[in-house]
């Protein structure tokens, strides 16, 4: 998803005051002592071969189609993986 700078800077300039938080919980000692760091996984270059049509609607999405691309295939991996399905 993409945003217009334009509405970068609308966001940026509404007042702390005007912002509505009463829908987010506060962070108690709860949440902390149940909290753990999650570091991203580290990436790994290759070379893939895939259809222009394919990687042209994902250079459509905008910026970060390749981290789209990543996604995409964790999640066909992590629903095999989690149905216990040959890929």
């Amino acid at each position: 998803m993409t945003i217009s700078r334009k509405r970068l800077d609308e966001l940026e300039n509404i007042p702390e005051s005007a912002i509505d938080t009463s829908d987010i919980p506060e962070l108690d000692a709860s949440f902390w002592e149940k909290a753990k760091l999650v570091q991203p996984s580290a990436k790994q270059a290759i070379s893939l071969r895939v259809d222009s049509d394919v990687l042209d609607w994902f250079k459509s999405q905008g910026k970060g189609y390749q981290s789209l691309m990543n996604a995409v295939l964790r999640s066909y991996v992590e629903h095999h993986i989690k149905n216990n399905n040959e890929v």
